[in-house]
């Protein structure tokens, strides 16, 4: 078991004190960045303070929010690897990752990041420039030092290098672009001005059709899971509904193991606060001959005004042409407008339903470091993954193709986590 290591124009005059006064604190800065020090931590109790005064920035991912990672940690074994980067007494970041060990290389990541939609860290809002200049530059040799004896190579995947207007911290680092981008619409105002963005005409449209549809099944209620109990039963629910899901269309269910359906009922079960709520289940349910029957589900978390959608399902065999799931949609974003978010994201993934309600679209980047030899061997490896994934997402046959094969050789109980 490891334990906790280190790892205008003026006066000439005035011109000259202010040249002199910018190189001093210029130094100064270089000065502060090179007493940087990384501790590696294996507990996030010790970090715990740090980290959540860190991730209440809003330009932090709610991906790397305590109550997050912690659910995450709870339910699987892989090994916790919590990089602490302070100056003196303040903790200047936290890169919260795990280490996963494959067939071929060993790799520290972030935590829980295959089920995460975009990446951060956790970093200070008042590093400046030239900092983080300095601690992009220093950081590959300090990870290697830590970790080079534990892993291969560092994947901080899935990162916006421009999130909230704020440039990220790490953006001079290498980087490629991931393979998926992911998609957010702008809450305005109210509604009306949100759906102005859009075909406003089309979308009340489609939302009348489908309740036409539903009330033809004897009508539906949208619901909100208040209780624990509700949420263990919708959360099933969607698993089981994913499942038919993915078999029909011959995918390989990333949701289908355990562990990964144990983190997202320990997500359920934190209760919501005024900052936000790990993972809230909504539902359209029918009434009349039906009642009951939940034909559509979404899952969302929320930090501060930003909203993501985690995953979805239907009832592939009841009410869906009546497309319970962009009525349960326009609830939701109804719901959350009026509620005061600014913004509504559906996450990374490029699908066509994603496109039809949003006005942005965010790349996200992949930075990968090489920690030892056979980590540079990872690293090409990567590269060369993501430049096939592009080409292959291209053409529609041989992705059907893959994704088919992929089905084949996943195995009851386990579950491939790049869903990508």
């Amino acid at each position: 078991m490891m334990t906790d290591v280190d790892l205008n124009m003026m006066p000439v005059s005035k011109a000259r004190r202010r040249v002199w006064h910018a190189r001093r604190e210029k130094a100064q800065d270089i000065a502060a960045a090179r007493d940087l020090r990384l501790t590696v931590h294996v507990s996030m109790d010790a970090l715990e303070a740090d980290w959540r005064a860190l991730e209440a920035s809003s330009a932090t991912s709610l991906h790397q929010g305590f109550d997050w990672c912690a659910a995450w940690a709870a339910t699987h074994s892989s090994q916790l690897l919590l990089v602490r980067g302070s100056i003196g007494p303040k903790t200047l970041f936290i890169l919260p990752l795990e280490l996963v060990r494959g067939r071929l290389f060993r790799t520290a990541r972030f935590i829980g990041s295959p089920h995460s939609n975009l990446n951060t860290g956790l970093f200070a809002t008042d590093i400046d420039p030239l900092t983080c200049e300095q601690l992009a530059s220093s950081l590959i040799a300090e990870l290697s030092a830590k970790l080079s004896r534990v892993a291969d190579i560092v994947t901080l995947d899935k990162m916006p290098f421009d999130w909230h207007g704020t440039p990220h911290p790490l953006t001079s680092l290498p980087a490629v672009r991931n393979q998926n981008s992911s998609f957010q619409l702008p809450l305005l105002a109210n509604f009306e001005a949100t759906l102005a963005q859009l075909n406003a005409k089309r979308r009340r449209k489609k939302f009348r059709v489908s309740q036409r549809r539903l009330d033809a099944l004897g009508g539906y209620e949208y619901v909100i899971a208040k209780t624990p109990q509700e949420r263990r039963q919708i959360l099933d629910l969607f698993f089981e509904q994913k499942a038919i899901r993915f078999k029909a269309l011959g995918l390989p269910n990333v949701f289908q193991d355990r562990e990964t359906q144990a983190f997202f009922h320990a997500l359920a079960a934190v209760e919501p606060t005024a900052e936000g709520q790990p993972l809230e289940l909504n539902a359209i349910r029918l009434r009349g001959e039906q009642n009951g029957r939940i034909v559509a589900i979404a899952a969302l978390s929320r930090k501060g005004d930003h909203v993501i959608c985690q995953f979805g399902s239907i009832d592939e065999n009841l009410g869906a042409e009546a497309s319970p799931g962009e009525l349960l949609f326009y609830h939701i974003i109804s719901r959350y407008n009026a509620e005061g978010m600014t913004l509504f994201d559906f996450g990374i993934g490029d699908q066509a339903y994603k496109r039809s309600w949003c006005t942005v679209e965010t790349v996200q980047r992949d930075i990968v470091l090489p920690l030892t030899l056979r980590g540079r061997l990872a690293a090409a490896a990567h590269h060369t993954a993501v430049w096939l994934k592009v080409g292959i997402k291209k053409n529609k046959k041989v992705y059907a193709f893959v994704q088919r094969l992929r089905q084949g050789r996943q195995t009851p109980g386990t579950a491939e986590t790049d869903g990508d």
